[in-house]
């Protein structure tokens, strides 16, 4: 088990690993895809595709290891639905496996008005609080997490995202437009909201890994991935 800070060189290595698992998922697909933000990418990251045990289990260890190697310390964690909940949970499995067994909850997008009722589940929401999700595009689901946190008298302590894709956001204006902005939405998780953040992979991880399969047809994909990170990039 990996404990503490680990070095730079073996987080790169964590990191070029899940790029190839996704990559052999089908998890990690290139081509043209249309983004919320209407952006034409050339990559596209679809978490709802690790979709059997053998496959989330693996994702689990993934980000249990790179939690365990950033050093990060939380007492609990929270799963936004909804692709947050089977996340959470599993990543919640795996570190008690490893010897950290934390409490869990997740929420309702719905408030449920008749049994327990209201929009939580699990475990009550206290002391600083891990926030698993998959990426993090605007900033809008964590936002909305940590109000719920705070509401809950609990800490937004920290974010676990799988992939971080070192791009723009974009906010939505007063004339309904949307504008990008020179800032991730990981930058303003930290540098704004004042919070951790963990991430298994970034697109600079993806960009190596291609280049490292030049000669074949991922390799091809490189130029397009790296135009587009010179346009949206931060």
């Amino acid at each position: 088990m990996v404990t503490g800070q680990a070095s730079s060189a073996e987080m790169q290595a964590l990191a070029q690993e899940f790029v190839q698992f996704a990559v052999d998922s089908g998890v990690l697909r290139f081509g043209e895809f249309k983004t919320k933000a209407g952006r034409m990418s050339p990559y596209f990251f679809n978490a709802g595709l690790f979709d059997d045990g053998a496959k989330l289990s693996r994702l689990a260890q993934f980000y249990a290891k790179a939690l365990l190697a950033s050093g990060i310390e939380f007492d609990m964690i929270f799963g936004p639905a909804y692709k947050g909940i089977p996340l959470g949970a599993a990543v919640a499995v795996e570190l008690a496996r490893l010897g950290k067994n934390v409490p869990f909850a997740y929420n309702r997008k719905e408030a449920k008005d008749h049994g327990e009722g209201g929009s939580l589940v699990g475990a009550p929401l206290k002391g600083r609080v891990l926030i698993v999700d998959d990426v993090m595009s605007a900033g809008t689901a964590a936002r909305e997490s940590i109000a719920l946190i705070q509401a809950a008298g609990a800490t937004p302590h920290a974010i676990a995202i799988a992939l971080d894709r070192q791009e723009m956001a974009t906010e939505k204006q007063a004339d309904g437009s949307v504008q990008d902005v020179p800032h991730s939405a990981v930058q303003y998780v930290r540098g704004t909201l004042g919070m951790q953040v963990c991430t298994i992979a970034q697109l600079s991880d993806l960009l190596a890994y291609l280049s490292s399969q030049s000669g074949n047809t991922l390799g091809d994909h490189l130029p397009r991935v790296q135009a587009y990170r010179d346009r949206y990039g931060v």
